[in-house]
């Protein structure tokens, strides 16, 4: 049976599947509705064109989200030099602001700069990142981004291996070793979300499987009820 500790399984939706020319509409579109209580995070991916090789959104457009939308807003910063830039997020309002291991020599000092900000801090790895490295690390940080893509551009295809990382963190968890929410961003859709739910996932972000549609709102709802569904047989 599930863990009652648990959150319930969360959907954040990424926008840079969605109108850039409407993203406050489109944001609103997933918040409370007739079929869905609205969406726990909205995803939001901010790049550099050179950590990663495509630049999308940045401080701008989430400062003006954060005046558009009271849906609390999860950046994931796919960028260099993180300790230059994430923290700023967290002082917008930002409420979980996640950077990438692989872009700091001092991920615990990024990480205590985001918290001081005011921000909730995550620490995000590439699928061919292992997490060994940084087990002994993750008591600093609230979120654990397991990428299930290679980061830069949506739609790709979901990579069920990196699930092991999945569920070697959960397992720590569930014995009380550490207090984290584990997220996965990359390839989840109505095909994919219950095998990384069965892996232990708590937070799920889906970009096309959610803006690929007339519906946003019934996408999440339909995502939510495949991810809860395996989590009450569990």
């Amino acid at each position: 049976m599930c863990n009652p500790g648990r959150p319930a399984p969360m959907i954040a939706p990424s926008i840079l599947s969605a109108d850039f020319a409407n993203l406050a509409a489109e944001v609103a579109a997933v918040g409370p509705s007739d079929v869905d209580p609205g969406v726990d995070w909205v995803h939001v991916d901010v790049m550099d064109n050179h950590f990663v090789p495509n630049l999308t959104l940045g401080m701008p457009v989430v400062e003006s989200l954060l005046k558009a939308t009271d849906i609390p807003l999860d950046c994931h910063l796919m960028i260099e030099d993180p300790g230059r830039w994430a923290p700023a997020y967290a002082e917008a309002g930002a409420y979980n602001v996640t950077f990438h291991a692989e872009a700091t020599d001092d991920p615990i000092s990024v990480g205590r700069d985001i918290r001081a900000a005011g921000g909730k801090a995550g620490l995000a790895i590439k699928p061919g990142t292992p997490l060994e490295p940084y087990l002994e690390i993750l008591r600093e940080f609230d979120t654990l981004l397991v990428m299930s893509v290679e980061p830069g551009f949506g739609g790709q295809k979901f990579m069920p291996e990196v699930l092991d990382k999945v569920r070697a963190i959960r397992t720590k968890i569930d014995s009380g070793d550490l207090r984290l929410l584990v997220e996965i961003d990359g390839g989840i859709s109505a095909s994919t979300i219950e095998e990384a739910a069965e892996a232990g996932v708590d937070c799920f972000v889906a970009g096309s499987a959610v803006y690929g549609g007339d519906d946003p709102a019934a996408r999440v709802a339909d995502l939510r009820r495949l991810a809860t569904q395996v989590r009450e047989n569990q």
